[in-house]
C-alpha cells in the first residue's frame, strides 16, 4: 500500500481516553503535530464533558481504564445515538474484548504498546472516507452553484464532455453528437467550446476528436 496521505488530518478533532497519564501525555504530544485538537482524558466523565461542548470526529480509547471500561463508556455513547468512529487500545488481548468491540463496530483495535505509524495510518484509515464524502459534497455544491448563474445546457455539455473522456482524456464527438443528447444550439455549442479552446481546457486534436487538459483546471 502506498504511503497515506496524513495531512488529511490536520482538519480534526480527537478525543483520547487513556488513564496512564505519562502514555497520555506522549502520545498527546505526537498526535498534536498532526491532527487540529487532541482532547487528552483520564476518565469517561471527563470525556463526556468534551463530548458535551466540543466536536469530536474519532475517539480513541483504552478498554481497561481505572475503575472503568472503554467499551462500557462506547457502548453508553452508541446507546445514546452518539455514533462516533472509535479506536479501542489495550494491553490486553482477550478474546471477549474482541467480541465485544466488533459487536460495537468499533473500527479498529490497536494493542498497546502503541505504534504511532499505526495509529496515524488508522486515523487516516478512519478519517479517510470523511474527507472523500466531503470532497463529493463540495464538488456538487460548486456544480449546483454553476447551474445556477450559467447557462445549465452549457453545464450539461460539461458533463457531457468529461463522461465521455476515454483514458487518455480523449472526447471523439462531433457537434451533432452532443446536440443528439442535449438540446442546446450550435452557437451556443460552438461558442462554449471555443471558451474551452481559449483556457486550454479542451483543444481540438483531429477531426470530431478533443483533448481535454486537466492541468489547465487548476490555473482557473
Amino acid at each position: 500500500m502506498s504511503e497515506r496521505d496524513l495531512n488529511i488530518l490536520n482538519k480534526f478533532n480527537i478525543l483520547y481516553l487513556e488513564d496512564d497519564k505519562s502514555l497520555l501525555t506522549h502520545t498527546k504530544d505526537i498526535l498534536d503535530d498532526f491532527v487540529a485538537n487532541v482532547y487528552a482524558v483520564n476518565t469517561s466523565k471527563q470525556a463526556q464533558e468534551i463530548l458535551d461542548t466540543k466536536k469530536v470526529d474519532v475517539i480513541i480509547s483504552d478498554i481497561l481504564l481505572e475503575n472503568e471500561n472503554g467499551i462500557d463508556f462506547l457502548r453508553t455513547l452508541k446507546e445514546n445515538e452518539k455514533i462516533i468512529p472509535a479506536i479501542l487500545t489495550t494491553a490486553h488481548t482477550d478474546t471477549k474484548y474482541l467480541l465485544d468491540a466488533i459487536k460495537l463496530k468499533v473500527e479498529n483495535y490497536i494493542v498497546k504498546p502503541i505504534n504511532i505509524k499505526e495509529l496515524l495510518n488508522t486515523l487516516h484509515d478512519v478519517l479517510f472516507p470523511i474527507v472523500q464524502s466531503q470532497e463529493i459534497e463540495k464538488n456538487s455544491n460548486i456544480i449546483k452553484t454553476i447551474s445556477a448563474i450559467t447557462d445549465s445546457k452549457q453545464v450539461d455539455v460539461v458533463k457531457y464532455i468529461v463522461g465521455n473522456l476515454d483514458k487518455d482524456n480523449l472526447l471523439h464527438s462531433s457537434y451533432s453528437d452532443i446536440m443528439s443528447e442535449i438540446s442546446i444550439s450550435k452557437p451556443t455549442l460552438i461558442k462554449l467550446f471555443k471558451d474551452l479552446a481559449a483556457k486550454d481546457i479542451l483543444t481540438k486534436v483531429a477531426h470530431k476528436t478533443y483533448k481535454f487538459n486537466e492541468k489547465a483546471l487548476d490555473l482557473i
